[in-house]
Formats: C-alpha cells, sequence, structure tokens
C-alpha cells in the first residue's frame, strides 16, 4: 500500500509539474495550483512542522521553564535567560551544519530523506521532553533538577534537527512549479503552516496550568501525523550528476569557493548579510514572547493563548497579502515593508504598559512574522543561480542562525545582568530588538537585484 501511494503521489507530482510549467498555455488558476496534491502535501509540512515551532519553540517550553524556574520578577528574568541560552546552543550546531546541508543538495540532488529522518529525529525529541517532564528524576546537574536539564537538552536537539529539515524543505519549493508561482506557493505554505498553529493550541485545554508534558507528547505525535503526506505524495527533481560527489565535509571547501566569489554573488550575499539582523529579531521575540507577555505585561496563561491565537490568524492573513505584494511589487520590496511593519511592532511591544497595546503590538509581529517567511524564502529563489541554489538556501539557514545565536545571547545576558531590576532588564533586552531591525533594513536597501547578477 505504502509502495502504491509513493507511485501514485510521484507520478501525480511530475505531471504537476509538468502542466505548471506550461502555466502560461493552461490557464492554472492560483487555487488549483494550491490544491495540487503534491503542492497541498508541500504545505501541510509546513502546517506539521509548524506546531512543533509554535507549541514548543514559543508556547509551552518557555511556559514550562517559567513555572519550573520563575515565579517573581528576578527569577523570571534568570528563566529568560535559561530559555535564550538554550536557543543559542542549538542556533550554534545549526551554524556548524547548516552550510554543509546546502552543498549536500547541490551534489545529490536529494532532500526527501533528509527531511524524513530530520523529521523523526524532531519527534523523538519532543517525545522525551514530554518524557522527562513528567518522570522526576532525582538528583542534581549543575545545581539544577536531573529531569530540568534533560527537558532543555532534549529541546535543543529536537529544534535542532526541526531547524536542519527546513533547509531542505525550502531548497524543496522550486521543484514544484514555475518560478513565477513561487510567491504564491511560499504565501500559501506559510499560510497553511499556521493554521497548523491552531490545531496546536487546541491541546491548551489538557495542558491547563501545568501539565506540559501534555504539550510535548501531543506535539510530538502531531508533527509526525500531518508530516506524512509530504513522504508520500511529493516528488524531488532528479539531478544529472556532473561531477563526482565528495564527502559530507568536503562541502566545506565548496562554501569556501562560494564566498571566494562573493563579488560575483554581491546581491545575495548583501541580502544574507540584512536577513541576520532582520532574523535575529524575530528569531529572539518568538523565542520570548511567552514569558515577555506573563512576566512584563501581565497577561495570564489563558489570555497569552488567546493572543497567540489572534497573531496566529495575523499571520495566516500577512502570509497571503505578501504572497501578492511581492509577486507585484518585488521581493525586495517586500522584505522592506515587512522590516518597518516589524520595527514598529517592537517598538510597541517594548514600550507596552497596557495589555491593549501589546494586542495590537501581537497583531502587527504576526502579520510581519508570516510576511517574512513568504518573502525572504521568495527572495533567495530570485537572487540565487539554480546551480547553486542548494548551497544559497543553506548559507541563508547560515545567516539566520548565526544571527539566532546572537539574539538569544544579546536578550539573555541583557536579562541576567539586569535581573535585579526586574521587568525593566525584559523591556531594555525588547528594544535592543529595535535597533537589530534598523540594521537589517538599512543593508538591505544596499542590495541591488539585477537579472543578470540573480542568474549568476
Amino acid at each position: 500500500m505504502k509502495t502504491l501511494l509513493k507511485k501514485v503521489g510521484e507520478r501525480m507530482s511530475s505531471n504537476s509539474v509538468k502542466q505548471l510549467g506550461n502555466h502560461k498555455e493552461q490557464g492554472f488558476s492560483a487555487w488549483k495550483l494550491f490544491f495540487s496534491l503534491p503542492i497541498l502535501s508541500w504545505a501541510l509540512y509546513d502546517f506539521a512542522n509548524t506546531i512543533f515551532s509554535s507549541n514548543i519553540n514559543t508556547i509551552f517550553f518557555p511556559l514550562f521553564l517559567e513555572h519550573t524556574v520563575g515565579g517573581n520578577p528576578v527569577t523570571n528574568q534568570i528563566a529568560s535567560t535559561f530559555i535564550s541560552y538554550a536557543n543559542a546552543v542549538s542556533s550554534f550546531f545549526l551554524v556548524i551544519f547548516s552550510p554543509l546541508f546546502g552543498t549536500t543538495i547541490d551534489r545529490t540532488g536529494k532532500k526527501k530523506i533528509w527531511i524524513f529522518w530530520f523529521t523523526l529525529i524532531t519527534v523523538l525529541g519532543t517525545l522525551s521532553m514530554g518524557i522527562f517532564a513528567y518522570f522526576q528524576v532525582p538528583g542534581k546537574w549543575f545545581n539544577l533538577p536531573i529531569s530540568l536539564v534533560l527537558v532543555i537538552i532534549s529541546f535543543v536537539i529536537a529544534k535542532f534537527f526541526y531547524h536542519s529539515s527546513l533547509v531542505f524543505y525550502d531548497t524543496m519549493i522550486s521543484d514544484l512549479a514555475h518560478k513565477s508561482y513561487i510567491p504564491l506557493i511560499s504565501g500559501f505554505g506559510v499560510a497553511v503552516g499556521y493554521v497548523g498553529t491552531l490545531l496546536g493550541l487546541c491541546v491548551y485545554p489538557l495542558v491547563g496550568d501545568n501539565k506540559y508534558y501534555i504539550a510535548f507528547l501531543m506535539t510530538g505525535i502531531l508533527f509526525f501525523i500531518f508530516a506524512l503526506p509530504f513522504f508520500f505524495f511529493t516528488k524531488e527533481k532528479r539531478k544529472v550528476q556532473t561531477r563526482v560527489a565528495g564527502s559530507f565535509l568536503s562541502g566545506y571547501k565548496d562554501i569556501l569557493a562560494t564566498f571566494k566569489e562573493m563579488k560575483k554573488y554581491r546581491a545575495v550575499f548583501t541580502f544574507m548579510i540584512s536577513y541576520f539582523f532582520l532574523n535575529d529579531a524575530i528569531a529572539t521575540a518568538i523565542a520570548m514572547m511567552a514569558i515577555y507577555t506573563k512576566a512584563v505585561v501581565g497577561f495570564t496563561t489563558g489570555e497569552f493563548i488567546l493572543l497567540y491565537l489572534v497573531s496566529t490568524v495575523s499571520s495566516i492573513i500577512g502570509s497571503f497579502i505578501f504572497g501578492y505584494i511581492t509577486k507585484a511589487k518585488g521581493a525586495k520590496q517586500a522584505v522592506l515593508y515587512v522590516g518597518l511593519l516589524m520595527c514598529l511592532a517592537l517598538l510597541v511591544g517594548s514600550i507596552a504598559t497596557a495589555k491593549s497595546m501589546f494586542w495590537i503590538a501581537g497583531s502587527m509581529f504576526g502579520i510581519s512574522l508570516g510576511a517574512m517567511w513568504v518573502t525572504s524564502r521568495t527572495y533567495i529563489v530570485e537572487l540565487s543561480p539554480e546551480n547553486k541554489r542548494g548551497q544559497f538556501f543553506g548559507l541563508f539557514a547560515f545567516s539566520g542562525k548565526v544571527s539566532s545565536i546572537i539574539g538569544p545571547l544579546l536578550y539573555g545576558s541583557i536579562t541576567w545582568a539586569f535581573a535585579s531590576y526586574g521587568n525593566i532588564a525584559s523591556r531594555l533586552a525588547m528594544g535592543s530588538l529595535i535597533i537589530m531591525t534598523l540594521i537589517g533594513i538599512l543593508v538591505l536597501l544596499k542590495v541591488k537585484s539585477s537579472r543578470n547578477e540573480a542568474n549568476g
């Protein structure tokens, strides 16, 4: 049965790509494109992994640490530091490996097999978080309960492999349809992903105020179930081998060679610097949103879940809208709009003294969050030559993950250094993200994306 499903999926995927390649003659509408089986299955993987991203990274892991470590204005800052440093450690390993993943794609063309194994490890890591959160292991490591340390280690492993899978998954977007449809497909995928967030939030009634292990276990199960259609019904393009594939680690030579060609690909490298700063703000704000709203603004857990729900709906709307904005105005202009909106959201959030102000900030942040993935992913496809696309997506992830070290480290260090000042520490840390966003915008304005350069 599995073999039959795979063959049917591959045949449909192949036919879909051929038909969409002649989209002008066939006159395919956007909705027919979205609901073709290969593209819908591709989007469902976004649905699946966004359940992990929202439930683990944004909501329940931070709330678990706030419940376990926090409790007053000073220890809440320590919990913020733990969250920040755990994210930074995960990103450190991504910095080391993500460029190698990109060169692996360019050497072999294989993506799905890597996505499968990385997804499986992510699921197992998430389930381990639930197991260690439920069973209290006696003893202490580093003056911390062993169970807490094991939950944090499991989080680092799960997040590392989750983000690793995205390097391969994002690259597959260029296998799905004609290049002109990529902005719409990217927007559709992100929007479907945020619908996954809504499903993920359904576990909250089972969690209550302290049963976070249920959230971890349910998230792992949901991720696995909704990822399955992707493995059955999408197909990657076959790569014609033009050179002998080297070892995995020999990919560093390709990376060094690409950096030596920086002048030739100036636009894409400049954008990666811009993305470094923009992602710094986004990744850190996502990781700290739950504990910030509870400890600083005064939200209850239930109010935060509702805020996150509203932000998610805003992300869905923003993903669709910016898919069309990107197609109409171009990816660079769309990224600029997102950066400006992000800056405004962070400003309102850092000075918010009333919950109503943060509702506004949360909605703006939701729109900019969904739109950033749509616009940046499309811009990389636009700027990078096809024969180096996997490598540039790997470097794109590299840029994002380096910033995902710096941002949380900066945030966590500020909350640690100023912990004695209570909530002021978190406001200062949030304000630092505005500076990062402004730098990203200024660098983006220097990107010169001519067609000739984009094609190498």
